[in-house]
Formats: structure tokens, C-alpha cells, sequence
């Protein structure tokens, strides 16, 4: 049988994002011990696999002035949707999320050094928070592009990213790194180093790595400065309708009959004008230039202070026997901030004890004045109104921004802590290995400025607090209405795992390997909030607690079987195969598989392709989190533009499927000599998928719809819609979607000498051919669509990089690609958006280090050369553009010091 080392396969130079490549082994190459590559537990002495995998270095990382690893991954072509940055104000939580294929970062797999990575963040965390990667660690990343259900288990559905760290590292290596953005704002500064030392069995290195992010405002550019609308004569600036001074509508319950378009009879409101206003001091109608502009207490860009403890350590107990331990450990304090608290809530206007300040104003009243039972229209098709003066007993609806207390300020605090303890050797051939993956994050999350709008309401019956005098909003014993809310949360996860690895027979072709193990896993989540939340009394509708777990035995069993070699056309021919069974605590047993083949032609060609299934189950937060309100955009007549939504978890999920298939070629012509080309076709097609409702299908098919009533849909939703326009409704999980996407990943990598100096270009593009996602209603193919909330999905991205080397320094230029995309909000009314579409956005980005001895190097450069604004588009999500997808900061310069001994 063969020994367990082998001669290494050379690797071509990779640049950045580029796909790994492999050549012919050099005769010469040293004798290494067999290695793991993402997408297989099979240990070979080679590159070559049938899934695609994308390599990043380290110095890829330096070269992008990243400090954090979501920045970079975040960047690859083959991303997309919603990946939480901290470009992301609105809801981020402090969070920092991978998206692969845009199939949503619960389907992304995130490995460090193999093993599954502890869910992290602020409540009861269901992904993985990349805040808690410490850059300064990171040997490489690799990103698997292909489903890996059957050898890594859930959430391998779009791929896996596997962060691997720096070990048997020697010496000092001690990073100190500063940015700032051309605006003088988001500033970040970093520190960090690495210390390893050998001795006769074994290695540890420690590192630690403080970062220090700064914060920038919406008010501080130009494109983001107030919320834009359009209207007839192009966009201008507005706001929201829950302003400074209170906003009044008369919040009778009283409706009235009109025919719609298809001449059936439907119930709206007989209130029908825009409501009083105290904006000033005196009450008034309200007008667009009553709405309250609350961009500028927005963060644009978020701060953010992050501390990164890191240790490795290995110990060879004899030739054939290790131990080895990894700890990290994250602190992270986070800030987001928004515009005061919008406050709603319904009274009975009392002159004895609210004066008579709203007897003098007036609203206006639809009328049924011919008596036919319907609603009058005048000859334009405009309802007639009759204007109405308000009177004592009046039902009032209020609404109020709270300038009068200040911004709502949120916090986070976060503590991360994974340990793996673990021993790993040979027995003859045969290499194994057992673990254990212990995980827990815990977060506590603060919300100031919020007001106890039980008590207000309370303190309005009483006759306590008159809502129509604007000094009461200012008072010191309205002070005591305000409260910071503070919720707790977290996630703890344990596995025990263990492995064996080998080859089985010799075959004609060569030897067949195999791998397999078993694991158990544990996982549990909870969040528990603010008690004055918990009952409703800070205006929102109340959240409840979430508490629950499960767990799951696996055992899985991988297979390399070669097929042919050194035949004609078929230098080598592999098959691998690979199966995983589970028994999951909550919904029961199943089984994955994959079959994957790879057919070199010869030393320039290679050909590859695996099919599986794969399998997302339904995590801790999907299935036991208590109801809490969420706020989506709808678009409905006379409607606001958001909904209240009540959303929450549903013990009686089951888990998502898939079937993947990805199918490629690798060429690497001997007649370019460090020329490479990997061109991939994949398609993930996911059914049972776990989502809610489109919310504004819910809208459409139940508000003010009679014919639609009896459905369980809208029984289930209860849709309603009250005097200000407010619609509310649940919309709970359900395994109800279907989601199918496909497209092309081509890599281009040429390394070159030209004049002395050493040179890498690489060209990576990811064509989006569809992504289908259907739920409940009619499919929606989301494939060069941005959205309002969801991120955008362009059909062509695009990353091209050129560096060059010389004796002391390197510099590279990278420019990427964001096709043009069309506005999910216009789709099927274009000629109404102003702008229905994106334009292509283009950034380039320089760098370059510059080695001033052995041990000092210096590095700078800037991101967004051209200081590229985000565009403009109608339906946009927030800062008048999509922070998901666009670089909001603009024009951004870093420099650093690297020192090593």
C-alpha cells in the first residue's frame, strides 16, 4: 500500500478571487503529508476536485485594506441579496453577513479550519456573525461553490466558506492600519499581532487583533441627505408623516361603499384628506412640508470597537499521535442610529381636559349626498368631500416623532467564544481524528429613547397628559414616560466528531480513498426582551420571548474511486461519491448525497461536474421564535407604505431541500505557459422553503377583497387597516417556497514577466441566468432585479485584478463590475418610476506595499478611486439607494505598517 506522504502537486500562482488551479507535479517537489480541501473529507496529496473552489490569501485580504473578512467576501462576484455590512443601519444589528448565490446567508456554510463555526450575533443567532474572524489570523479562505450537504451536513445549500488559520507560525508579525474616506469620516483604525513559537513536539501561536471603527451620517452626503419622492415635476426632498409637533387624523371607524374596477362592492373609509398638524406651535393641515425629514439622524456608515483573541496550539504526544487546541474569542460594541421614535396611539378628544385648540380645525368626509348607498364621485372620478369640523367625543388617531427626546440609539454587546480540543494521528495507513467543538455567543442589545406608551395612554384617560398641548411633550414629568429597552440574547453549540481517512484497494487506475465519521451535534437559542416590550408598552406591538434547541446524530461516508489513467483521452478519471445520514431531534431522519466526477483529458484539459442533494433544517430561531412585529413596504391605495406585520417562528417546519448540480472545465494551455481558465455552470433548486408570505401579496389578495376572505391565506393573515392608513397582518413561517437558481462562474488567470517584474492578471465573472423564487403566487424571477429590502441581484458581475512585483514592492489595480439592474418596485409600471432601473456601476481600487528592509513593510492605497456615487432608484431600500449592494462611503484611503521579526 502507499505510504501516507506523497510528492506535491505545484500550484499555480492565484490571484485574487481567482480559482484553484493545479500543475503537473515537479519531480523535485517535497514530500508533504496528504492535505483536506474544502468540499472533501478525503485527504490527498492533491488540488484537483470536482466542486468548485475559489482561494483567497492573505496578502489578497492585505491588498484590499480589509480588517475585516466580510469586506472581502463580500466582494466576489458569485455574492449577491441582502449581506449586512456595516453600510446597513436600518436593522443590521452590528452583524456582518456572507451571502452566496444570494440564496440568503442561512444557506451559506461557514467553516474555520474545517468545523462548523458557532452561531453568532445579537439575539438568538441562526448565522454566523463574520465579525468574529479576526483578520490578522487568516492563512486562507476557501469558498466552495457547490452544495456540500452530504459532507458537512445543513446549510451547505449555496456553498461553504472555510476561513482557515495561521498555524505552526514562528516569530513576530504586528500589523498597526488606519483608513479614512475623502470625506474625513468612517474612520478605522486597527491593531494587531501574531506571535508563534516551535519547540521539539509541538506549536502554539497567539494573536490579537482591536479594531476601531468610526461612524459617517446620511446628512454628510449629498445623495442620502433626506428621503427622496417623486413627483410630477422630478424628485425632491420628503419625509415622513409621523413628525415634529404631532400629526392628527380623525380616526372614526365609520366606512363606506364603493364599486371597484370589477364593479364588486368594497368598504374605505369615509376620511379622506391628510390631517391636522402641530408642526410650528399652531395646528394646521397638514402639507408635504410638514413631513419630517429624518435622514440626517441616520448613520450612513456604523461604528463599531471589536476585540479578537486567538490561540492554536498542537503537541505531538508520539510519531504517530497529536493533540491540538483552537480558542477564539470576539468582543464586539456596535452602534446603529435612527431618527426619534415614530409614536402612534387612539384617544377620545376631551375639550375638559385637552382644551379646545382642534375645535377650530377641520377634515374632510367623503358623502353619500344622492342616497344610492354609494360613495359620490364628482365628473373627474374624485370623491366629494364635505369639510367636517372636529367636536368634543371625536375618536382621534395621533401620531408623533420624538425630536422632543432624541434619537433612538441602539447598542450591542457581544461575546463570542469557540474552543476545539481534539487529537488526530495514524494507525499503519489510515490517519484519524476526534474533536470537540464547543461554542456559545451571548448579546445584549440597549435601545434609548423609547417611550412607555402604555403609561401615556393611561396618564390620557386619567386626564393626567394632554396630547394636544406641545409643552406637555417637553415636561419633566414626561420624562419619566422614557426608558432604554434592553434585551438578551444568544446561542451555544457542541459537537463531538470523529473521522477516518485512508485508501481501501488498489485498482488498474490507482488506489481508492475513502473517508468517514460520525458526529453529534447540540444546538440551542433564546432571546429574551425588554419586559416592558414583552407586554406591548413601547408602541410597537409586544415581543415575545424565544427559547428551544435540538439535536442531531450524523454519520457520513465518502468515496474517491479512480477509474481510468493514462488512457487515451482519460489521463485520469475519478469518481467521488459521498453520502450523509441524520436524525434530527425535531423532525426526524433523512439522508443526503453527492456524486462528483472529474475526467482529465490530458495535462491542458479537465472536465468536472457533481451532482447532490442538499439540505438546510430549520434552526433554533426559525422554529421557536415567539411573534414579534416587523415592518415591510407594501404598496396599497390610501395605504401607508408600511405594513405591520407580525412575523414569528413555527415548531412544525421541516427542513428545506435541494438538488445542485455544477458542471465546468479547466484548460491551462501549455502553449501560454501561466495561462488558466475555469469556466462552471450551476444550478441549486430548492424546494419546501422557508420563508413567509410576500407581504404585499397578502395585501393584495386580502385587504378590502371579499371574494378572497374564506381562503386560509387570509384567514391566517387577518388583514386590517386602520384610520391612518396603518396596515396590519400576521405573516408567520411556513414551509410554503420554492427557489431555483442557475448561471456561470468563468476564471481567467494569466502570470506573466515582463521587464524584470512579475506580473498576475485574473479576470472572475459571474453570469446570472435565473433566480425563481415562488411563494404562494405567481414565480418572480429576481435575476437582474434590485430590490427595497432584499439587496440586488445583478445578471453580471465582474472583478478583474492586475498586479506587479518587483525586488521590494507590488502594487495592484482591481476594478469590479456591477451590471445595470431593473427596480423590483417597477416591474409591470416602469413609464410611473422616475427611475425604474440602476445604471452599471463600475469601482477600481489601487494598492501597494513597499518593503523598506527584512523587517518593515508599508502599505497603503485607496477603494473607490473615482469617488463612485450609489445610484438613485425608485423602490430603494434605504439611504435613497441599496447599502446591500453599493459602496456607500465613497472615496476611501487606508495606509498601514506591517512588522516582522
Amino acid at each position: 500500500m502507499k505510504k501516507s506522504t506523497l510528492g506535491l502537486a505545484v500550484i499555480a500562482a492565484i490571484p485574487m478571487f481567482s480559482s484553484v488551479q493545479v500543475l503537473a507535479a515537479d519531480e523535485a517537489a517535497k514530500s508533504i503529508e496528504k492535505i483536506q480541501v474544502t468540499g472533501s473529507r478525503i485527504k490527498r496529496s492533491d488540488m484537483e476536485n470536482a466542486s468548485p473552489v475559489t482561494l483567497i490569501g492573505a496578502d489578497d485580504i492585505k491588498a484590499m485594506g480589509a480588517t475585516s473578512i466580510d469586506s472581502v467576501l463580500q466582494k466576489m462576484t458569485a455574492t449577491g441579496g441582502a449581506m449586512t455590512n456595516p453600510g446597513v443601519n436600518n436593522g443590521s444589528g452590528g452583524n456582518a453577513r456572507i451571502d452566496l448565490r444570494g440564496l440568503g446567508s442561512s444557506r451559506t456554510l461557514v467553516l474555520v479550519n474545517g468545523r462548523r463555526m458557532i452561531a453568532s450575533g445579537t439575539g438568538a443567532a441562526s448565522t454566523v456573525d463574520l465579525n468574529t474572524i479576526p483578520v490578522s489570523m487568516i492563512k486562507s479562505v476557501e469558498v466552495l461553490k457547490d452544495g456540500a450537504s452530504a459532507v458537512y451536513g445543513t446549510d451547505a445549500v449555496a456553498g461553504v466558506v472555510n476561513i482557515i488559520l495561521k498555524d505552526n507560525f514562528e516569530g513576530l508579525d504586528m500589523n498597526v492600519n488606519s483608513a479614512i474616506t475623502g470625506e474625513g469620516d468612517a474612520t478605522e483604525n486597527s491593531i494587531d499581532f501574531t506571535v508563534g513559537s516551535s519547540f521539539d513536539k509541538g506549536n502554539i501561536v497567539i494573536g490579537m487583533q482591536y479594531t476601531d471603527r468610526g461612524k459617517a451620517s446620511q446628512a454628510d452626503r449629498d445623495f442620502s441627505n433626506c428621503p427622496i419622492a417623486e413627483g410630477a415635476n422630478g424628485l425632491y426632498c420628503t419625509g415622513s408623516s409621523y413628525n415634529e409637533g404631532g400629526h392628527i387624523w380623525n380616526g372614526t371607524s365609520e366606512k363606506g361603499t364603493i364599486l371597484d374596477a370589477k364593479g364588486e362592492e368594497i368598504q374605505v373609509s369615509l376620511i379622506n384628506d391628510n390631517g391636522v398638524t402641530g408642526r410650528g406651535g399652531d395646528y394646521h393641515r397638514y402639507t408635504n412640508e410638514d413631513a419630517y425629514n429624518y435622514s440626517p439622524a441616520s448613520y450612513l456608515y456604523t461604528p463599531m470597537e471589536r476585540l479578537n483573541l486567538t490561540g492554536i496550539a498542537t503537541y505531538e504526544l508520539s510519531d504517530d499521535t497529536s493533540v491540538f487546541a483552537e480558542f477564539t474569542y470576539t468582543k464586539r460594541w456596535s452602534e446603529q442610529q435612527m431618527a426619534p421614535q415614530p409614536v402612534w396611539f387612539d384617544f377620545e378628544y376631551d375639550t375638559a381636559t385637552m382644551g379646545n385648540s382642534l375645535l377650530s380645525q377641520s377634515y374632510d368626509k367623503r358623502v353619500d349626498l344622492d342616497g344610492d348607498g354609494y360613495l359620490d364621485k364628482d365628473a373627474d372620478g374624485n370623491y366629494i368631500t364635505q369639510e367636517t369640523n372636529y367636536v368634543n367625543g371625536d375618536a382621534i388617531s395621533y401620531g408623533r416623532r420624538m425630536s422632543d427626546t432624541g434619537a433612538r440609539y441602539f447598542e450591542q454587546s457581544v461575546d463570542t467564544v469557540r474552543a476545539v480540543v481534539g487529537a488526530e494521528g495514524f494507525v499503519g495507513d489510515y490517519s484519524w481524528d476526534v474533536s470537540a467543538n464547543f461554542g456559545r455567543n451571548d448579546s445584549v442589545d440597549k435601545l434609548s429613547n423609547l417611550h412607555n406608551m402604555g403609561a401615556i395612554q393611561d396618564q390620557i384617560l386619567e386626564g393626567k397628559f394632554n396630547p394636544l398641548d406641545q409643552s406637555a411633550w417637553v415636561s419633566e414629568d414626561f420624562r419619566k414616560n422614557v426608558y432604554t429597552e434592553v434585551n438578551n440574547g444568544g446561542s451555544q453549540l457542541f459537537i463531538l466528531s470523529a473521522s477516518v481517512s485512508g485508501e481501501l484497494f488498489e485498482l488498474p487506475a490507482g488506489y481508492s480513498a475513502f473517508a468517514a465519521g460520525i458526529e453529534r451535534r447540540q444546538e440551542k437559542a433564546w432571546f429574551t426582551p425588554d419586559s416592558l416590550t414583552a407586554q406591548g408598552l413601547a408602541n410597537d406591538p409586544m415581543v415575545e420571548p424565544t427559547a428551544g434547541g435540538f439535536d442531531v446524530n450524523e454519520a457520513y461516508v465518502e468515496f474517491a474511486i479512480p477509474l481510468l489513467a493514462d488512457a487515451p483521452l482519460a489521463q485520469n478519471v475519478e469518481l467521488s461519491a459521498a453520502i450523509r445520514a441524520f436524525d434530527y431531534s425535531t423532525f426526524g431522519s433523512d439522508e443526503t448525497w453527492k456524486l462528483g466526477l472529474t475526467w482529465k483529458v490530458n495535462d491542458e484539459l479537465m472536465l468536472r461536474s457533481v451532482v447532490s442533494t442538499a439540505f438546510r433544517a430549520p434552526t433554533v430561531s426559525e422554529l421557536y421564535s415567539g411573534n414579534s412585529p416587523s415592518f415591510d413596504q407594501i404598496d396599497y391605495p390610501g395605504a401607508q407604505d408600511q405594513a405591520e406585520v407580525t412575523v414569528g417562528g413555527n415548531d412544525s417546519l421541516t427542513p428545506e431541500e435541494a438538488d445542485t448540480l455544477t458542471a465546468g472545465v479547466v484548460y491551462e494551455p501549455q502553449w501560454l505557459d501561466g495561462f488558466s481558465m475555469t469556466l462552471d455552470y450551476y444550478e441549486i433548486d430548492i424546494e419546501n422553503a422557508i420563508t413567509k408570505v410576500d407581504s404585499q401579496y397578502i395585501v393584495d389578495q386580502c385587504l378590502n377583497n371579499g371574494a378572497n376572505a374564506s381562503t386560509a391565506l387570509c384567514q391566517s393573515a387577518g388583514v386590517s387597516m386602520d384610520a391612518t392608513g396603518r396596515v396590519k397582518f400576521n405573516n408567520q413561517l411556513q414551509n410554503v417556497g420554492s427557489e431555483k437558481t442557475s448561471g456561470v462562474d468563468l476564471n481567467l488567470a494569466y502570470s506573466f514577466e515582463v521587464a524584470g517584474l512579475n506580473w498576475k492578471t485574473s479576470l472572475d465573472t459571474t453570469y446570472l441566468d435565473e433566480y425563481v423564487v415562488e411563494v404562494t403566487g405567481d414565480p418572480v424571477d429576481y435575476a437582474g432585479i434590485i430590490t427595497s429590502g432584499t439587496g440586488g441581484y445583478a445578471d453580471f458581475k465582474s472583478n478583474l485584478t492586475v498586479s506587479v512585483a518587483g525586488d521590494n514592492w507590488d502594487a495592484q489595480y482591481q476594478a469590479r463590475y456591477i451590471a445595470g439592474m431593473d427596480s423590483f418596485a417597477c416591474i409591470g409600471k416602469e413609464d410611473s418610476c422616475y427611475a425604474p432601473s440602476t445604471p452599471t456601476v463600475v469601482y477600481h481600487d489601487i494598492s501597494g506595499n513597499y518593503l523598506v528592509n527584512d523587517t518593515v513593510t508599508l502599505s497603503a492605497g485607496v477603494n473607490n478611486l473615482f469617488d463612485k456615487q450609489p445610484p438613485y432608484y425608485t423602490g430603494n431600500n434605504d439611504s435613497n439607494t441599496d447599502p446591500y449592494t453599493y459602496d456607500v462611503l465613497g472615496r476611501r484611503f487606508f495606509a498601514g505598517v506591517n512588522v516582522k521579526f
